[in-house]
């Protein structure tokens, strides 16, 4: 097993659960539409400051078109459509990783307002981990080494004891920068074969 290793953190959204925020708008929205809506109203940005704290109403009101304010507002409502399914390759390489006596910890950029519809939609995630860093509740996004700090403090775990995975190459940029081991994650098989190469698996 590789050396020194005792905990597995996990990024949540694209890779234990999809997540694409066009859904939210198709319909009304056609693909197209929802694509362009996104791009003018900036709304990547706008989802980090929710992810670090911000609320979504407040996000909304400084959208100048009624019409691009309206459907950014109804974003939360409809959130469960933007999460539709759980990448189970992901899950089953968890479980493996669990069951060689693993620990399994979370730090996810989520808005606070939006994880419990999360979790709602994915009960998994209500139990999967022994720690959950959710950004939102705590005003600090990844990559800041706040948010790595606060992890490894909650778990009683030093930053060489852990291994982290996420799909942002920043993400995993900023934990190697804080001291733990990290995989960027492109798909369950490719995130095997790297645990496996570990000795992890």
């Amino acid at each position: 097993m590789s050396a020194g290793v005792k905990a597995i953190v996990f990024d949540i959204g694209n890779v234990l659960v999809r997540w694409d925020p066009r859904l939210a708008f198709c319909p009304p929205l056609t693909p197209d539409a929802a694509e362009a809506f996104l791009s003018r109203t900036d709304f990547m940005a706008r989802n980090l400051r929710a992810d670090a704290g911000a609320r979504f109403a407040d996000l909304a009101a400084e959208i100048a078109d009624p019409q691009d304010r309206d459907l950014f507002t109804g974003y939360v409502a409809r959130y469960a459509l933007t999460v539709p399914a759980a990448i189970e390759g992901t899950w089953q390489v968890l479980d493996r990783l669990r069951a060689r006596g693993l620990e399994i910890h979370a730090i996810t950029n989520w808005s606070a307002e939006t994880w419990p519809t999360g979790v709602a939609a994915h009960p998994r995630l209500g139990a999967a981990f022994g720690v959950t860093v959710v950004s939102g509740q705590e005003g600090v996004v990844k990559p800041d080494p706040r948010i790595f700090a606060l992890l490894c403090d909650r778990a009683g775990l030093t930053p060489g004891e852990c291994l982290f995975i996420d799909d942002s190459p920043a993400n995993v940029a900023g934990a190697r920068a804080f001291g733990l081991a990290a995989e960027h994650f492109t798909t369950p098989e490719a995130l095997e074969t790297a645990l496996s190469a570990r000795g992890l698996l």
